[in-house]
């Protein structure tokens, strides 16, 4: 894991590459709407691409996390299937449904049955390298999501330059960020982490919690401001310094939005003593979550090193896997 959280930007290189080489099919389609289904670490890139594209894109984006699909899928509807190993059986079931609807389809997969399915349908398919963990490959599978939606005249390729310029801050800032993920690590280790972020940045804050779910063994949770100060603020009751919380902040945030967090600091500081600041840099919201994400991956990688544990298993969702097969 430690290998592929390092190859964080040469991957994100190669999917420059994938992504400049697809031409979808039927162009002239019209397209009133999206839908991104996909997963775990396969589905994650969908939601934050589709926040970090909002203020531009021309129709509306919606990410689908299930079985099924919403009752607005028809033949104006661009559907994009994300399984990193295209065996996903809820994304499955869901490019099922949105076939049947007529819908264009296209496939972000290393291959599976997702790729048989597009062969034998005439989807599109763009094929990311395969053997590592679904999670481990967002810098390959997110751009992806970006390059299909701008082929399809939903956002300009502005995206590019700032995918580009995100390689350069990362590897620029790399020494830094793995000394500031072990320092937050050191922090975080023993404890709960609650996690925040700004709305706009919710995909963000949930990939890290996978993370740490999947990297770390831990259970955690996180919220939006300011939808959280609306119902979780007034969860905060009861001391308990197990509790530890993340706050992923960018100097961009709306003031009302900054003026929300520094008021609930003094209401966290009531319950815990641990609030923790991690702060963004870049001069795209691109380039921001990109920086987040990757030091919030260094951060589970130093949270699973530092318990002893077995990073790279996932046996749980194997089972679980093993038990539904049966069905």
């Amino acid at each position: 894991m430690k290998a592929l959280i390092k190859d964080f930007t040469n991957q994100i290189a190669h999917a420059i590459v994938i992504g400049n080489s697809y031409s979808p099919s039927e162009k002239r389609r019209k397209i009133s709407n999206v839908l991104i289904s996909g997963l775990g670490g396969s589905g994650i890139g969908g939601t934050i691409a589709a926040e970090v594209v909002a203020s531009e894109a021309i129709v509306p984006i919606v990410t689908n996390n299930g079985y099924f699909i919403p009752g607005f899928v028809d033949d104006e509807t661009l559907f994009l299937a994300c399984s990193y190993s295209g065996n996903t059986e809820e994304t499955i079931s869901a490019t099922h449904m949105a076939h049947e609807k007529g819908a264009k389809i296209a496939v972000i997969s290393s291959g599976g049955k997702l790729k048989e399915l597009a062969e034998k349908h005439h989807w599109d398919f763009i094929e990311i390298p395969g053997g590592q963990p679904p999670r481990a490959s967002f810098g390959l599978s997110f751009p992806e999501v970006l390059y299909v939606l701008h082929a399809h005249g939903i956002i300009s390729k502005k995206f590019e330059k700032e995918l580009e310029a995100g390689i350069k801050l990362l590897d620029t800032n790399e020494t830094e960020i793995q000394k500031e993920a072990q320092a937050v690590t050191e922090k975080l280790f023993g404890k709960i982490p609650v996690i925040y972020a700004a709305d706009g940045f919710g995909g963000v804050a949930t990939r890290f919690r996978q993370q740490v779910n999947e990297n770390a063994k831990m259970l955690c949770w996180h919220h939006v401001i300011p939808e959280m100060n609306h119902n979780e603020l007034v969860g905060w009751r009861t001391k308990d310094e197990n509790l530890a919380v993340v706050l992923f902040r960018n100097e961009t945030d709306f003031k009302n939005i900054q003026a929300r967090m520094e008021i609930n600091k003094q209401t966290f500081a009531d319950y815990t003593n641990t609030t923790l600041e991690i702060w963004s840099k870049g001069e795209s919201d691109l380039q921001r979550a990109l920086y987040l994400i990757h030091i919030g991956d260094w951060i589970s990688f130093f949270l699973g090193e530092k318990k002893g544990v077995d990073i790279m298993e996932v046996k749980v969702i194997d089972h679980l896997k093993s038990e539904l097969a049966k069905l």
